[in-house]
């Protein structure tokens, strides 16, 4: 009875999806922990235990156990809150103010109240260092040990915990930078060392020297977190695999995690585009869009064969340079507090009432309207269901707080307010859609959505209602859909070397070398992850410019192509990419294009667990009927009475007409009179414009 389990560690709750031989996956959930994320995890696999037939110890059940997935927020968590390691830098002389003076660009140009990121090194312990290379590596200045050795009396003098070292110019030739290394580790054996040229050989000081610092903030807080975790495991008698989600969508061994931390500060929502995917992929699909709604934010991202990938991103304002899923968070969630700004108008979010105190409704101490509130009163969620009846909402409280913060100011009904709220916070969410699909060059027309989030399938018609999205998924996991993906998902490192040169006058026996630098690399980190040879593949990608462009354009090459020199094959696919991006190419000018980095991503392909096909139980969805209540229909602007189903009653085949409430412990799904309801192979619920049957032939056919 071998079991894979994924394990999705929230703020509030952790996540459990468990799956094994012969039998339903399970969902479990549990109070997080956060002084300690580890406790929570050893408490639900002792409840998890205990569901088993027949009960099992929390020691036989660890014996039963073959894999864990881990995703984890400790990273982001630390970074958010400012409380990662004291950290240290090492630079260049006269560089040390680059994380403050980052690109010398303003975000907010027009915010006079605008104020600049702080860093998370103080300045008094970024120390610049004599020695100096140019932009290829040649040394025009030697190291200066004296100022390297002068600065590690100060950081043992004030208890520095991490370092970081940077140095201009390093990508090119990393010798400096591991000469200061050696120096650190000889004279601070015990602090946490990240050297640039290990974790982002690439141009671009800024970047390197951000990604660098924050690497080296949370490397103790995971390193500590992690040695928690294995110890706690050990202990109860787990000797399976332990993997941990990285931001890339794949998964790494905790060892590699513990050197490369930077790689998990989005562990947390990375596993949701891949399990979007495979749902997409039940119904003929490879591409979709993944939104995800939970009580504070709203994630979105979409795959084309699979989860599309950014070569950076920023936590917190602070810049990383690591390849990781392209995941659009803004803050929308069911905590998002409705409120009036100073020009009358009627805002949503960004602010939230968390899950302490909560939404008005939880009793719990709020007395802002969030959108949880709006929806009770709008009579898409049941006061004595919420949570499977866990929490009791309050809908008098929820009524007052609309009316007084909302509905009077603005000489609307309670009900009107509370639309008011629904809808601007489907279009806030619809907006952050948009972000991800039309400015990247895609039509969101053309994508299924999967909905995830308690909160999710509440708003998903009417966000594809302002997208024109005639088809939605909702899955039976869609709550924990996050440690779904953790389970789908593969080892995945990747590689970056800054290989700057116009395309038509490329060294490609030199380039060709650096390439097989990169697999060889890769190849050795996946032996060492157990995954044998015949499971590795390496992809190739380039990212390239038009001649004095300023950013540049990642792109997939194949092998042969390079092996070739096929330059003029490049050129071709980059002209495509960017005219897809952006709306222009300059291939009729004849523009020189020029590389810029050279990337290796090496994947270790792991077993899947399969989800097992639900038994067919014909279009009628009537034995799974609760009730009937009043909800209010966005299409006619006006409350009516609708049935409402038991989501864990329904069965593979069955029909549900819009509109209807479907409800689950962990969810509830609102099926809007413009979408029609069919529940499909894998018990998910499959959503579709009225009219549109075409679009779902297979599982109303009982096919899929």
């Amino acid at each position: 009875m071998a079991m894979k389990i994924g394990i999705d560690v929230g703020g509030t709750f952790t996540d459990f999806f468990l799956v094994r031989d012969g039998a339903a996956p399970q969902i479990h959930k549990t109070l997080s922990t956060p002084s300690d994320p580890s406790i929570a995890v050893i408490q639900g696999l002792k409840d998890l235990a205990a569901t088993m037939g027949p009960p099992m110890t929390l020691e036989e059940f660890a014996g039963e156990m073959d894999t864990i997935v881990h995703g984890t927020t400790v990273t982001t968590n630390a970074t958010l809150t400012r409380r990662g390691a004291k950290s240290a830098l090492l630079t260049t002389k006269g560089l040390r103010d680059a994380l403050e003076m980052r690109r010398g660009i303003r975000e907010e140009q027009y915010n006079n109240r605008y104020t600049n990121v702080v860093p998370l090194v103080e300045r008094y312990l970024r120390i610049g260092v004599g020695g100096r290379l140019d932009r290829n590596g040649k040394e025009l200045e030697p190291l200066n040990h004296d100022d390297i050795k002068e600065a590690i009396e100060l950081y043992k003098k004030e208890g520095v915990e991490a370092v970081s070292i940077c140095f201009m110019n390093a990508f090119a030739n990393p010798a400096h930078e591991q000469a200061a290394a050696e120096i650190v580790r000889t004279e601070m054996p015990d602090v946490y060392l990240t050297v640039s040229t290990d974790l982002l050989p690439s141009i671009r000081f800024y970047e390197r020297v951000s990604t660098t610092a924050l690497n080296t903030y949370v490397g103790p807080i995971l390193r500590h977190y992690l040695s928690q975790l294995k110890t706690r495991l050990s202990d109860i008698g787990f000797d399976g695999i332990l993997t941990i989600m990285q931001s890339n969508g794949g998964v790494m061994s905790p060892e590699i995690a513990i050197r490369n931390p930077a790689q998990t500060l989005l562990s947390g929502p990375a596993g949701g585009p891949g399990a979007g995917l495979i749902y997409a992929q039940a119904h003929n699909q490879n591409k979709c869009l993944t939104v995800d709604m939970g009580g504070t934010s709203f994630e979105a991202s979409m795959a084309v064969d699979s989860p599309i990938m950014v070569n950076d991103g920023d936590i917190d304002r602070h810049r990383i340079a690591l390849p990781m899923l392209g995941i659009h968070t803004i803050g929308a969630g069911g905590g998002s507090i409705g409120w009036i700004d100073d020009g009358g108008l009627l805002r949503m979010g960004p602010q939230s009432a968390g899950a302490d105190p909560g939404p008005v409704s939880y009793q719990k101490g709020g007395t802002l309207p969030a959108c949880t509130d709006a929806n009770l009163v709008l009579g898409y969620l049941n006061p004595g269901f919420f949570a499977g009846g866990k929490i009791e909402l309050d809908m008098d409280v929820a009524r007052n707080a609309v009316e007084e913060h909302i509905a009077k100011p603005l000489g609307l009904t309670v009900e009107e307010a509370a639309a008011g709220m629904y809808r601007i916070a489907c279009n806030n969410m619809a907006q952050g859609v948009r972000e991800i699909t039309i400015k990247r060059g895609f039509d969101p027309r053309e994508f299924p959505m999967i909905v995830a989030g308690g909160a999710g399938p509440i708003h998903s018609c009417l966000i594809c209602n302002e997208l024109e999205i005639p088809f939605q998924i909702v899955p039976r996991e869609s709550s924990i859909l996050c440690a779904v993906g953790m389970l789908m998902g593969d080892l995945k490192h990747d590689f970056v070397r800054t290989f700057v040169s116009p395309l038509k006058t490329v060294d490609w026996a030199k380039l060709g070398g650096i390439f097989d630098e990169m697999i060889a690399e890769g190849a050795a980190m996946l032996t060492e992850e157990g995954i044998p040879t015949d499971k590795h593949d390496f992809f190739i990608k380039f990212d390239c410019r038009y001649l004095k462009q300023y950013h540049e354009v990642s792109f997939v090459v194949p092998r042969e192509l390079v092996d070739k020199g096929d330059d003029k094959a490049i050129v071709e696919s980059f002209h495509k990419e960017h005219n897809r991006l952006y709306g222009y190419s300059l291939e009729e000018q004849d523009v020189t294009v020029e590389i810029i980095n050279v990337r290796v991503q090496a994947v270790g392909t792991t077993d899947k667990p399969q989800i097992l096909d639900m038994e067919k139980g014909g279009d009628d969805p009537s034995a799974a009927k609760k009730g009937e209540r009043s909800v209010y229909i966005p299409e006619d602007q006006d409350f009516s009475t609708i049935p409402v189903y038991d989501g864990h009653q329904l069965k593979f085949g069955n029909k549900i007409p819009g509109p209807a409430m479907i409800e689950e412990v962990t969810t509830a799904i609102f099926v809007s009179s413009s979408f029609d309801c069919v529940v499909d192979k894998f018990g998910s619920f499959v959503l579709y414009k009225k009219g549109r049957e075409d679009l779902v032939a297979d599982t109303l056919k009982g096919d899929k």
